[in-house]
Formats: structure tokens, C-alpha cells, sequence
């Protein structure tokens, strides 16, 4: 008998793998095996930090999903979810089916009416870091390797590169050991890293999210989001029930106090919630691609309906004016932080909802319409680098490359976002404010905004909020466009 057959292993007692055809007792299944795991890992681990080094090691297993099926579906050809491919074996690991509880009665229930035969449900073979059980209590935190008086290694699992990863939405032929194909986009590992993360980074926890984000690149946005969610809460139709600032805090009266933190998170984000998660959110993610794709990366785990950029660009065309709007329908990538995952030679296509959601905000907030609109908005491609001053550079390859790909705006984040959308199959949009034209001498200096760009800011925000509440009322089926899926997708969103 070698060492590792010699290890002894504590790991908590679960039910049996057992078929469902009712989608919310699958689900409560897998919250009784998750919490399960947990309360295991975490009382283990505090006994740990308590007593010393446990005797064994201690190991728990996260809860799966698992669809096997000889036929192919009989399914809905419009849908481009609830199915899959063909037959075989497939499973998702699961994390946090408290948070997820709504997304995954839907998506079972799709499956078990798109095959006709049941899930079934029990104990994957994939363990649960200590890190992320933890996560669940505020008061329990794993201490840095080396400050504990064994090494965590030795008797807890930890996070696993191995399956904390993007193969399955990159299209790279993921399959679990097993053998099985996935159900879902992301491996429970994959989304609990992203939990974490979007704490770090957001300074809001995952359940405030709401399933249709903003994304901006200025801080004006944030005082006219916090304006709009006030005069949402005072009216009692809105139907908007609370908001959210960064630290969590949580108002449901229009004049009640808001502190501001002492130190920013690095995306500050803000929440104006609705019921089932049908309000909006805000992020302030700053400048350049990368923090465009980290945001994008982590909030892409919650399934979100669809994300828009509303943020600040340099106009191209000497035809505009501070203050414009540009409706991206293409975008020209020299952001590079994807090329690894999505390479550039990927077309990004516009999807149909989002632009004329879009268009019809604009309208609506500006009073403007078909032919006049086009006095304050043009449409088309908008060039994303990863250089904020590239007009230091000798500009004749950049210029050269804008003007034969007909870019009308240029910034650091729309293309990022709209391509990790695309890869993540998240309906995107991207509507720009024009801050500056440095192609004419128009450069982003103190002063040079006119009351025209002020007043079209203030306004930029609201449109942005419009376009939102016009895809909420649309069906899910509808916004989650055919033109993101591939010919091999997983069943679930």
C-alpha cells in the first residue's frame, strides 16, 4: 500500500446521486448538498485554527448536475438555449445555488422539457476549496500559507488553476474526467474565483447585481445614477425597490444618507435593484481594456441579460461636435488583452435588440427622430488601443488604419467589452459620448467641454438607463440572440 492510499479522509455524509423531473426539488437538492459541504469545510477549518492540524484530511465535493439522453431534442429552432446537441452524457458543477436558485430552476426545467427525460443530481467529483466555503461566513477567514502552524495544503484543498478556467467558453473541447460534456458555461471552481474577485474589485457582494449592466468610464455617471435611483425611490410605480452603493450600503428612501467610503474600491459599483434582479447596475470601470476585460470576466459568471459601455470617446470626423452620441454597429480591435481568447479575426456583430433599443433611448430622451437624429448621433465603428496616448506616436499607421476602417470614435473599452460579451455570450451594446477630437485640436484639456457636450452628458446616462428598460420587457428568449451561440453550446445561458 503506497502513502496516498495510507491518507485518511473526513468528508461529510450527502444523499446519493437521485433523478428529478421537478426543477425546484433538483435545486433544493443541490442547495442541501452544497450547504452541506460547506458547513463541513468551514467547521473543520475553524476546528483547525482552534485545536491545530486535524488528524485526516478534509475534503467535500461540490453538487453537479447531470443529463444523460439517447435522443436527440425535440426542440424550438428559435431558441438558442434549453437543449443540447446531441446525444450523450453532459454535467455542470454548481456553486452557490442560493444565489443562482432562479437561473437554474429555468435552465433545468428548459432541459427537462426539451428531452423528456430527468436530471439528475448528487456529489461531483470535483472537490470545494476551503477559500470559497469560506467565503459564505463573513467571520471566517483563511489565513496567508505559512501563518498557520500546519500547512493548509496538507489537509484542505485549495483553489485549482485546473478548473478555474475559460475552456469552455473559448470553445477549446472541455470535457469533465468522466468524460461528461458540460451543461454550462463555467465550472463551479470558475464561478466562486469570479465571486470573490468581483467582491475585491466592486466592493458589493454578487447579490445585489442586477441583470442588466452599465458600464462607464467617468465618475459623472455614478452622481446621475445616484440622482435617477433617488427619484426612482420616491416614486412608489417604479417598481425599483432599493439602492445599492459601494460597501453594501443599502437605502429603500429617497433622502436617506449615503456615506461615501473612506477609500474606493477600483470599480466602484452601484445597484438600483428590481425585483428578481430586473434593475440596473452600474460600474465605473475606469480606464483601458484591461480593467474593461476583468470587469466583463467576473460579472459575466451571473449570467447578466445584457451589458452596454456608456462612456466618453474621441471623435474621428471633423463633422462632429463635443457632446455627440455614436452608436457602435463594428468595432476595429487593437485592445490585445483577448487576442489569447477571441482572436481578432472573430467578427463582432451588432445584434439587432440592442441597437434599436439603443437608437429608440436616444430618441426618446432627446426628442430627436430619423433624419434629425442624425444632427447629434452617427452609427458606426469604433476603434478600441491599449494606448492612451497614442497621439505621442508618429500617427500615420494609427490614422492610416482608422480611416480605412471608416472608425468614427476611438476609445480604450468598447471593443473589450462588446468581444468578451460576444465570448461569454452576453448581449452587448455601446453607446459613446464625444469628449474630444484630436484629430482636429480639439484635445481633452480643462476647460474645452461646451454647455452643448454638458448638456448631452447629463443626458447620455439617462439613455443608457432607457435602453435597459426597454430590454427588460423583452423576452429572454429574444435577447439572448442566436448569433451568439456556436454549432456545439452548453444547454444553459
Amino acid at each position: 500500500m503506497n502513502d496516498e492510499q495510507q491518507v485518511i479522509i473526513w468528508t461529510p455524509d450527502v444523499p446519493g446521486h437521485e433523478a428529478f423531473t421537478d426543477a425546484k426539488a433538483a435545486v433544493k437538492r443541490l442547495q442541501e448538498i452544497y450547504d452541506t459541504a460547506v458547513t463541513f469545510l468551514s467547521k473543520s477549518f475553524q476546528d483547525a485554527l482552534e485545536h491545530g492540524q486535524p488528524e485526516a484530511r478534509v475534503r467535500a465535493f461540490y453538487p453537479e448536475i447531470r443529463l444523460t439522453t439517447t435522443t436527440h431534442a425535440k426542440m424550438d429552432s428559435r431558441l438558442s438555449f434549453g437543449h443540447v446537441a446531441e446525444p450523450g452524457t453532459y454535467s455542470t458543477t454548481v456553486t452557490r445555488p442560493d444565489l443562482f436558485e432562479a437561473y437554474l430552476e429555468q435552465q433545468i426545467q428548459l432541459l427537462l422539457n426539451s428531452h423528456g427525460v430527468p436530471v439528475v443530481i448528487g456529489a461531483s467529483d470535483t472537490v470545494m476549496p476551503v477559500h470559497f466555503a469560506a467565503a459564505n461566513d463573513p467571520a471566517l477567514t483563511v489565513p496567508q500559507d505559512g501563518s498557520m502552524d500546519f500547512n493548509l495544503r496538507d489537509n484542505f484543498d485549495v483553489p485549482d488553476l485546473s478548473t478555474t478556467h475559460d475552456a469552455i467558453v473559448n470553445g477549446e473541447g472541455f470535457a469533465y474526467p468522466d468524460g461528461a460534456r458540460p451543461l454550462a458555461p463555467f465550472t463551479a471552481q470558475r464561478v466562486d474565483y469570479s465571486l470573490a474577485r468581483l467582491s475585491h474589485y466592486t466592493a458589493t457582494a454578487a447579490e445585489h447585481f442586477q441583470n442588466h449592466i452599465l458600464f462607464t468610464n467617468y465618475q459623472f455617471y455614478v452622481e446621475e445614477f445616484e440622482s435617477y435611483a433617488r427619484q426612482m425611490l420616491a416614486d412608489p410605480q417604479s417598481g425599483y425597490t432599493s439602492f445599492v452603493s459601494t460597501g453594501n450600503v443599502e437605502i429603500t428612501e429617497s433622502d436617506a444618507p449615503l456615506p461615501v467610503p473612506a477609500k474606493l474600491p477600483q470599480m466602484p459599483t452601484y445597484h438600483l435593484k428590481r425585483a428578481n434582479g430586473s434593475g440596473i447596475t452600474l460600474v465605473n470601470i475606469g480606464v483601458g481594456p484591461s480593467n474593461a476585460k476583468t470587469a466583463t470576466d467576473h460579472i459575466a459568471v451571473l449570467r447578466p441579460h445584457a451589458w452596454l459601455m456608456v462612456g466618453h470617446c474621441a471623435g474621428l470626423r471633423n463633422s462632429q461636435r463635443l457632446g455627440d452620441f455614436v452608436l457602435a454597429h463594428a468595432y476595429l480591435r487593437e485592445d490585445h488583452v483577448l487576442d489569447d481568447d477571441l482572436p481578432v479575426w472573430v467578427p463582432i456583430p451588432a445584434l439587432a435588440e440592442i441597437q434599436i433599443a439603443l437608437e429608440t433611448a436616444v430618441a426618446d430622451v432627446t426628442k430627436l427622430e430619423g433624419y434629425e437624429l442624425k444632427r447629434i448621433m452617427r452609427t458606426g465603428t469604433v476603434a478600441t488601443i491599449d494606448n492612451r496616448n497614442w497621439e505621442l506616436r508618429d500617427q500615420s499607421g494609427p490614422v492610416q488604419r482608422l480611416s480605412q476602417s471608416r472608425a468614427v470614435a476611438l476609445d480604450m473599452e468598447s471593443a473589450t467589452i462588446a468581444a468578451n460579451g460576444f465570448r461569454f455570450r452576453v448581449p452587448y451594446g455601446t453607446l459613446l459620448c464625444v469628449s474630444d477630437k484630436p484629430l482636429h485640436g480639439e484635445l481633452k484639456l480643462p476647460g474645452m467641454a461646451s454647455e452643448f457636450y454638458k448638456t448631452q452628458v447629463a443626458a447620455h446616462l439617462m439613455i443608457g438607463i432607457r435602453a435597459m428598460e426597454r430590454l427588460r420587457e423583452m423576452p429572454l428568449e429574444r435577447i439572448h440572440s442566436r448569433k451568439l451561440r456556436s454549432f456545439e453550446e452548453t444547454a444553459f445561458l
